[in-house]
């Protein structure tokens, strides 16, 4: 037990620091994971033997539901809304299309069965979100006309129906099986999926937008069992678990929640990880001298896929919604494979069906080769095609995405007799570039107007425009005996060209006037030439 947690501990290690690595020589970080699991495999240096194929598809599907659940969490449905048809249509019918196509190339031009084939080309049909934007975001690359959402939804969506056309062929694969048995399931991954994805969604959005979790991270559990429990549940029942929990994210993740501070960097990091250990797993599963048997027919299939395949989907689907061809030639340069690829080709590898051709290998190759040449080319080809917008942020297309604004918060209360009570808004004079943009009375919330009447005991936020310098700073001091005397006040003891901005009493901040009285063990913050 020690000896494997070392060994966990010391890959986490060593794929974090790749991870830092690879933004500074411009490699994608997933081809170092892979590399270093190749390096610690059965062919690599440190000659590691591991081939248990059920432990790999139990610890790949735990890191896909995240992954999934995390693109989902991620989506911001505001930026995405002008393209989700678009995305979609590419996410579903698009998927199809590339694996029918892929399958069919397959048969005709590489020897395989068509059904085999085909689970080929549903295994490699769907695209990976994270590939792309690990991409984008590390270089702040923002794209035009839509191109960055359009990508995060077709990529974040199309695993469930890639999954879902593998597990059809599969079922198609078997002995005895009609076209009855195909429909059943198919009906039962959609249905289940879609139930569990919105009805359980739906049911913890109004837990946690009513529900106050009393200790700091207890919020965090909660989804972590939401997604746990529905994909297995929806599993259970034949359904679609992947397509269940990255409802669910989108759900969560574009609603009103206070926690989504904290849960949008925890789930991060967590899908980071679980990519890290995911190629990771790739690499060591993977056996080297088992790669000339079926590198040819990878190589093949890459390139078509790549060049044939993918495009002709893309220009086809896109065409009536308009847009440039350059968009078109980059959401098709974009369609990078990655984890959910490496998940089924493990769920094929385990099925009894009869397969003649090594699919694992095969979808490792065409994954290390996507990774290394289009993700490394990524940037180069959006430059070329001028789709890179200077003007925005690439993070806008996620849920974390905040915006730095110059402007500071002011929060004071109406104190009875204060200068501002039972006045209209209207008829204050705020200092100049400040306005009043929120009124808490009692436990409600009011939007103000200039007819808005303030009253005691309301608490105002006032917003101001940030200074334009960073230079601004304040001094501190402990009051000590030696300072004051007792009953000292602040107008008493002030002298020019200097300004006590706040005082720190215990755990209590005051903004002091010249009446405010000093005492011993008080920190004050001045302002003075």
């Amino acid at each position: 037990m020690d000896k494997l947690l070392l060994f966990i501990g010391v890959v986490l290690l060593v794929c974090s620091l790749l991870k830092k690595l690879s933004g500074r020589v411009g490699v994608p970080s997933l081809l170092l994971f892979i590399v270093l699991g190749m390096l610690m495999g059965s062919d690599g240096i440190f000659k590691i033997a591991f081939d248990d194929y059920e432990i790999a598809r139990d610890v790949a599907t735990l890191a896909l539901i995240f992954i999934m659940f995390t693109g989902g969490f991620e989506t911001n449905l505001r930026s995405a809304r002008p393209i989700i048809s678009k995305a979609v249509l590419l996410s579903s019918v698009g998927t199809i299309l590339t694996a029918l196509l892929t399958g069919v190339f397959a048969h005709f031009f590489l020897g395989m069965t068509l059904l085999e084939g085909l689970l080929c080309g549903a295994v490699l049909a769907s695209t990976d979100a994270a590939s792309v934007f690990s991409i984008l975001r590390s270089r702040k690359l923002a794209l035009k006309e839509d191109t960055a959402p359009l990508l995060e939804v077709e990529s974040g969506s199309n695993d469930p129906f890639a999954y879902m056309l593998t597990v059809v062929i599969l079922v198609a694969m078997g002995s005895s099986v009609s076209v009855g048995d195909i429909a059943a399931v198919l009906f039962g991954q959609l249905f289940f999926g879609l139930a569990f994805g919105f009805g359980i969604g739906l049911i913890a959005k109004v837990i946690m937008q009513n529900y106050r979790f009393d200790t700091s991270g207890i919020e965090s559990i909660f989804i972590l069992a939401v997604i746990l429990a529905s994909y297995a549940g929806c599993s259970l029942l034949s359904g679609n678990g992947f397509l269940a929990v990255y409802i669910i994210g989108i759900i969560l993740g574009n609603a009103k929640l206070k926690e989504n501070v904290v849960l949008v960097p925890f789930f991060d990091g967590i899908t980071t990880n679980m990519q890290a250990i995911l190629f990771f797993l790739l690499g060591i599963l993977s056996f080297p001298s088992r790669m000339l048997d079926v590198f040819w027919v990878a190589i093949a299939i890459m390139i078509f896929m790549t060049l044939i395949a993918r495009p002709a989907v893309v220009f086809l689907l896109l065409a009536p919604f308009g847009g440039s061809k350059a968009q078109k030639i980059l959401v098709s340069f974009s369609g990078l494979r990655g984890a959910a690829s490496i998940v089924f080709a493990i769920q094929a590898v385990l099925d009894p069906a009869y397969l003649d051709h090594d699919i694992f290998h095969i979808v490792f190759i065409v994954v290390l080769l996507s990774i290394t040449l289009q993700g490394t080319l990524l940037p180069y080809v959006a430059r070329r095609l001028k789709m890179i917008d200077e003007k925005d942020d690439v993070l806008r297309t996620f849920t974390d995405y905040v915006e730095e604004k110059p402007v500071n918060y002011i929060e004071f209360a109406i104190a009875e007799g204060h200068a501002y009570e039972g006045k209209m808004i209207k008829d204050i004079t705020l200092p100049p570039s400040s306005l009043i943009v929120n009124i808490k009375r009692a436990d409600k919330d009011i939007i103000p107007n200039g007819d808005t009447v303030l009253l005691k005991d309301d608490r105002v936020m006032l917003s101001a425009l940030k200074r334009a310098d960073d230079d601004f700073t304040l001094k501190e001091k402990v009051i000590t005996k030696d300072d004051i005397k007792s009953g000292n006040k602040i107008k008493d003891i002030a002298r020019d060209s200097c300004l006590i901005v706040m005082i720190q009493r215990m755990d209590k901040y005051i903004v002091p006037d010249g009446d405010t009285v000093l005492e011993i063990g008080d920190k004050i913050f001045i302002n003075h030439e």
